[in-house]
Protein backbone atom coordinates (compact mmCIF):
# COMPACT_ATOMS: atom_id res chain seq x y z
CA UNK A 1 0.00 0.00 0.00
CA UNK A 2 1.42 3.43 -0.90
CA UNK A 3 2.53 5.68 1.94
CA UNK A 4 -0.11 8.26 1.02
CA UNK A 5 -2.85 5.73 1.84
CA UNK A 6 -1.83 5.86 5.49
CA UNK A 7 -2.37 9.62 5.68
CA UNK A 8 -6.05 9.54 4.81
CA UNK A 9 -8.96 7.45 6.00
CA UNK A 10 -10.01 4.92 3.39
CA UNK A 11 -13.80 5.14 3.33
CA UNK A 12 -14.28 1.77 1.65
CA UNK A 13 -12.21 0.02 4.31
CA UNK A 14 -14.31 1.59 7.06
CA UNK A 15 -17.48 0.36 5.35
CA UNK A 16 -16.01 -3.14 4.94
CA UNK A 17 -15.00 -3.24 8.61
CA UNK A 18 -18.50 -2.27 9.68
CA UNK A 19 -20.00 -4.90 7.38
CA UNK A 20 -17.68 -7.54 8.84
CA UNK A 21 -18.72 -6.53 12.37
CA UNK A 22 -22.39 -6.74 11.34
CA UNK A 23 -21.89 -10.28 10.08
CA UNK A 24 -20.01 -11.27 13.23
CA UNK A 25 -22.89 -10.03 15.38
CA UNK A 26 -25.40 -11.83 13.17
CA UNK A 27 -23.51 -15.10 13.48
CA UNK A 28 -23.09 -14.79 17.25
CA UNK A 29 -26.44 -13.16 18.17
CA UNK A 30 -28.80 -13.68 15.21
CA UNK A 31 -31.97 -12.69 17.10
CA UNK A 32 -30.57 -9.63 18.89
CA UNK A 33 -31.51 -6.07 18.04
CA UNK A 34 -27.81 -5.18 18.18
CA UNK A 35 -27.55 -6.78 14.76
CA UNK A 36 -30.14 -4.29 13.47
CA UNK A 37 -28.16 -1.39 14.92
CA UNK A 38 -25.02 -2.67 13.19
CA UNK A 39 -26.94 -2.85 9.92
CA UNK A 40 -28.06 0.75 10.36
CA UNK A 41 -24.48 1.82 11.04
CA UNK A 42 -23.44 0.05 7.84
CA UNK A 43 -26.04 1.98 5.83
CA UNK A 44 -25.03 5.28 7.44
CA UNK A 45 -21.38 4.64 6.60
CA UNK A 46 -22.28 4.02 2.96
CA UNK A 47 -24.30 7.23 2.90
CA UNK A 48 -21.45 9.10 4.59
CA UNK A 49 -19.16 8.49 1.61
CA UNK A 50 -21.63 10.08 -0.80
CA UNK A 51 -22.60 12.92 1.55
CA UNK A 52 -19.00 13.79 2.45
CA UNK A 53 -18.00 14.00 -1.20
CA UNK A 54 -21.08 16.05 -1.97
CA UNK A 55 -20.20 18.49 0.81
CA UNK A 56 -16.65 18.81 -0.50
CA UNK A 57 -17.66 19.59 -4.09
CA UNK A 58 -18.29 23.27 -4.92
CA UNK A 59 -21.88 24.21 -5.71
CA UNK A 60 -21.38 25.95 -9.04
CA UNK A 61 -25.03 26.83 -9.53
CA UNK A 62 -25.21 28.48 -6.13
CA UNK A 63 -21.99 30.38 -6.74
CA UNK A 64 -23.23 31.63 -10.09
CA UNK A 65 -26.49 32.78 -8.50
CA UNK A 66 -24.62 34.58 -5.72
CA UNK A 67 -22.37 36.38 -8.18
CA UNK A 68 -25.41 37.42 -10.21
CA UNK A 69 -27.24 38.74 -7.15
CA UNK A 70 -24.18 40.70 -5.99
CA UNK A 71 -23.79 42.23 -9.45
CA UNK A 72 -27.45 43.26 -9.48
CA UNK A 73 -27.18 44.69 -5.96
CA UNK A 74 -24.08 46.71 -6.79
CA UNK A 75 -25.68 47.95 -10.02
CA UNK A 76 -28.81 49.12 -8.21
CA UNK A 77 -26.79 50.96 -5.58
CA UNK A 78 -24.61 52.60 -8.22
CA UNK A 79 -27.67 53.75 -10.14
CA UNK A 80 -29.16 55.25 -6.99
CA UNK A 81 -25.94 57.13 -6.29
CA UNK A 82 -25.78 58.30 -9.88
CA UNK A 83 -29.21 59.89 -9.89
CA UNK A 84 -28.95 61.49 -6.48
CA UNK A 85 -28.43 65.24 -6.76
CA UNK A 86 -26.76 67.09 -3.95
CA UNK A 87 -26.46 70.88 -3.74
CA UNK A 88 -23.00 72.16 -2.93
CA UNK A 89 -24.44 74.64 -0.45
CA UNK A 90 -26.16 71.83 1.47
CA UNK A 91 -22.98 69.77 1.56
CA UNK A 92 -20.98 72.62 3.04
CA UNK A 93 -23.40 72.92 5.94
CA UNK A 94 -22.36 70.83 8.95
CA UNK A 95 -25.78 69.32 9.55
CA UNK A 96 -26.25 68.15 5.98
CA UNK A 97 -22.66 66.90 5.85
CA UNK A 98 -23.19 64.69 8.89
CA UNK A 99 -26.43 63.32 7.48
CA UNK A 100 -24.78 62.55 4.14
CA UNK A 101 -21.86 60.75 5.81
CA UNK A 102 -24.21 58.76 8.01
CA UNK A 103 -26.31 57.69 5.04
CA UNK A 104 -23.21 56.74 3.05
CA UNK A 105 -21.77 54.69 5.92
CA UNK A 106 -25.09 52.91 6.53
CA UNK A 107 -25.43 52.05 2.87
CA UNK A 108 -21.87 50.75 2.70
CA UNK A 109 -22.36 48.58 5.79
CA UNK A 110 -25.65 47.22 4.48
CA UNK A 111 -24.15 46.46 1.09
CA UNK A 112 -21.12 44.77 2.64
CA UNK A 113 -23.30 42.65 4.97
CA UNK A 114 -25.50 41.59 2.07
CA UNK A 115 -22.48 40.59 -0.03
CA UNK A 116 -20.93 38.68 2.89
CA UNK A 117 -24.22 36.86 3.52
CA UNK A 118 -24.48 35.78 -0.08
CA UNK A 119 -20.87 34.65 -0.40
CA UNK A 120 -21.02 32.70 2.90
CA UNK A 121 -24.30 31.02 1.96
CA UNK A 122 -22.61 27.98 0.43
CA UNK A 123 -20.35 27.50 3.48
CA UNK A 124 -23.28 27.71 5.88
CA UNK A 125 -25.32 25.22 3.86
CA UNK A 126 -22.43 22.75 3.84
CA UNK A 127 -21.88 23.27 7.55
CA UNK A 128 -25.53 22.54 8.25
CA UNK A 129 -25.35 19.27 6.33
CA UNK A 130 -22.22 18.24 8.24
CA UNK A 131 -23.86 19.16 11.56
CA UNK A 132 -26.90 17.04 10.67
CA UNK A 133 -24.64 14.08 9.90
CA UNK A 134 -22.73 14.43 13.18
CA UNK A 135 -26.01 14.74 15.09
CA UNK A 136 -27.23 11.53 13.46
CA UNK A 137 -24.07 9.71 14.57
CA UNK A 138 -24.44 11.04 18.12
CA UNK A 139 -27.95 9.60 18.28
CA UNK A 140 -26.68 6.24 17.02
CA UNK A 141 -23.97 6.24 19.71
CA UNK A 142 -26.61 6.72 22.39
CA UNK A 143 -28.68 3.89 20.89
CA UNK A 144 -25.66 1.57 21.11
CA UNK A 145 -25.16 2.62 24.72
CA UNK A 146 -28.81 1.78 25.48
CA UNK A 147 -28.24 -1.78 24.24
CA UNK A 148 -25.40 -2.40 26.70
CA UNK A 149 -26.99 -0.47 29.55
CA UNK A 150 -28.69 -3.45 31.21
CA UNK A 151 -25.90 -5.93 30.47
CA UNK A 152 -24.71 -6.27 34.06
CA UNK A 153 -21.66 -8.57 34.42
CA UNK A 154 -22.57 -9.42 38.03
CA UNK A 155 -25.71 -11.19 36.81
CA UNK A 156 -23.51 -13.94 35.42
CA UNK A 157 -22.26 -14.78 38.91
CA UNK A 158 -25.81 -14.99 40.28
CA UNK A 159 -25.15 -12.62 43.17
CA UNK A 160 -28.28 -11.52 44.92
CA UNK A 161 -31.89 -12.45 44.19
CA UNK A 162 -33.69 -11.13 41.12
CA UNK A 163 -36.74 -8.90 41.37
CA UNK A 164 -39.89 -8.95 39.28
CA UNK A 165 -38.56 -6.08 37.13
CA UNK A 166 -35.06 -7.49 36.69
CA UNK A 167 -34.15 -8.04 33.02
CA UNK A 168 -33.97 -11.67 32.00
CA UNK A 169 -30.48 -12.76 31.06
CA UNK A 170 -29.60 -16.01 29.33
CA UNK A 171 -26.05 -15.12 28.20
CA UNK A 172 -23.03 -16.97 29.44
CA UNK A 173 -19.97 -15.15 30.65
CA UNK A 174 -18.28 -15.59 27.26
CA UNK A 175 -21.34 -14.40 25.31
CA UNK A 176 -21.74 -11.34 27.52
CA UNK A 177 -18.07 -10.46 26.98
CA UNK A 178 -18.47 -10.73 23.21
CA UNK A 179 -21.64 -8.63 23.30
CA UNK A 180 -19.93 -5.83 25.22
CA UNK A 181 -16.90 -6.01 22.95
CA UNK A 182 -19.15 -5.63 19.89
CA UNK A 183 -20.70 -2.51 21.44
CA UNK A 184 -17.26 -1.03 22.03
CA UNK A 185 -16.23 -1.73 18.43
CA UNK A 186 -19.40 -0.13 17.11
CA UNK A 187 -18.81 3.03 19.14
CA UNK A 188 -15.31 3.29 17.70
CA UNK A 189 -16.61 2.83 14.15
CA UNK A 190 -19.25 5.52 14.72
CA UNK A 191 -16.39 7.93 15.43
CA UNK A 192 -14.48 6.78 12.33
CA UNK A 193 -17.56 7.34 10.19
CA UNK A 194 -17.83 10.91 11.47
CA UNK A 195 -14.16 11.46 10.66
CA UNK A 196 -14.98 11.05 6.97
CA UNK A 197 -16.92 14.34 7.02
CA UNK A 198 -14.08 16.24 8.70
CA UNK A 199 -11.57 14.79 6.26
CA UNK A 200 -13.54 16.08 3.28
CA UNK A 201 -14.76 19.31 4.93
CA UNK A 202 -12.20 20.65 7.47
CA UNK A 203 -14.39 23.52 8.65
CA UNK A 204 -13.40 24.64 12.21
CA UNK A 205 -16.96 24.55 13.65
CA UNK A 206 -17.50 21.16 12.04
CA UNK A 207 -14.22 19.86 13.45
CA UNK A 208 -15.26 21.08 16.90
CA UNK A 209 -18.62 19.30 16.62
CA UNK A 210 -16.85 16.13 15.53
CA UNK A 211 -14.44 16.34 18.49
CA UNK A 212 -17.37 16.57 20.89
CA UNK A 213 -18.95 13.53 19.25
CA UNK A 214 -15.64 11.63 19.52
CA UNK A 215 -15.40 12.47 23.21
CA UNK A 216 -18.91 11.10 23.65
CA UNK A 217 -18.12 7.78 21.96
CA UNK A 218 -14.88 7.51 23.95
CA UNK A 219 -16.69 8.02 27.26
CA UNK A 220 -19.38 5.50 26.36
CA UNK A 221 -16.76 2.98 25.26
CA UNK A 222 -14.92 3.49 28.53
CA UNK A 223 -18.07 2.51 30.42
CA UNK A 224 -18.33 -0.64 28.32
CA UNK A 225 -14.73 -1.59 29.03
CA UNK A 226 -15.27 -1.14 32.75
CA UNK A 227 -17.95 -3.84 32.52
CA UNK A 228 -15.61 -6.06 30.52
CA UNK A 229 -12.90 -5.69 33.18
CA UNK A 230 -15.41 -6.52 35.92
CA UNK A 231 -16.52 -9.58 33.95
CA UNK A 232 -12.93 -10.77 33.54
CA UNK A 233 -12.15 -10.22 37.20
CA UNK A 234 -15.23 -12.19 38.23
CA UNK A 235 -14.25 -15.07 35.96
CA UNK A 236 -10.62 -15.25 37.11
CA UNK A 237 -11.16 -17.12 40.44
CA UNK A 238 -13.21 -19.86 38.76
CA UNK A 239 -10.55 -20.30 36.09
CA UNK A 240 -7.70 -20.32 38.63
CA UNK A 241 -9.36 -22.84 41.00
CA UNK A 242 -8.33 -25.98 39.04
CA UNK A 243 -4.74 -24.79 38.93
CA UNK A 244 -4.69 -24.26 42.68
CA UNK A 245 -6.20 -27.71 43.25
CA UNK A 246 -3.61 -29.29 40.96
CA UNK A 247 -0.81 -27.55 42.84
CA UNK A 248 -2.18 -28.84 46.13
CA UNK A 249 -2.37 -32.40 44.73
CA UNK A 250 1.23 -32.20 43.49
CA UNK A 251 2.34 -30.92 46.89
CA UNK A 252 0.53 -33.80 48.66
CA UNK A 253 2.09 -36.32 46.33
CA UNK A 254 5.55 -34.96 47.03
CA UNK A 255 4.95 -35.16 50.79
CA UNK A 256 3.77 -38.76 50.51
CA UNK A 257 6.82 -39.69 48.44
CA UNK A 258 9.12 -38.08 50.97
CA UNK A 259 7.50 -40.05 53.79
CA UNK A 260 7.89 -43.38 51.95
CA UNK A 261 11.50 -42.78 50.82
CA UNK A 262 13.84 -42.14 53.75
CA UNK A 263 16.68 -41.06 51.45
CA UNK A 264 14.67 -38.24 49.91
CA UNK A 265 16.31 -35.04 51.17
CA UNK A 266 16.48 -36.51 54.70
CA UNK A 267 19.39 -35.97 57.08
CA UNK A 268 21.08 -39.30 57.95
CA UNK A 269 22.05 -39.81 61.63
CA UNK A 270 25.64 -41.15 61.95
CA UNK A 271 25.91 -44.60 63.56
CA UNK A 272 27.93 -45.16 66.79
CA UNK A 273 31.51 -46.44 66.39
CA UNK A 274 30.66 -49.91 67.64
CA UNK A 275 27.85 -50.33 65.22
CA UNK A 276 30.02 -49.15 62.36
CA UNK A 277 32.63 -51.83 63.28
CA UNK A 278 29.98 -54.56 63.26
CA UNK A 279 28.78 -53.45 59.88
CA UNK A 280 32.27 -53.40 58.45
Amino acid sequence: MPTSDYRRLQADKIVNTIDLLRRRIQERFPDSSLHGVAGELHRISQEAIVRARSIRRPNLWLRAGVVLLVAVLVGVVSQIVRFVRVNKEDVLELEHLVQSLEAAISSTVFLGAAIFFLFSLELRLKRKRAFDAVRELRSLAHIIDMHQLTKDPERVTGRGPLTASSPKRSMTSFELGRYLDYCSEMLSLVSKTGALYVQEFPDPPTVEAFDRMTNLTTDLSRNVWQKIMILESVGEPAAAAPEVTAERKDSGAREAASASDPTDDAELTPAPPGARAQID
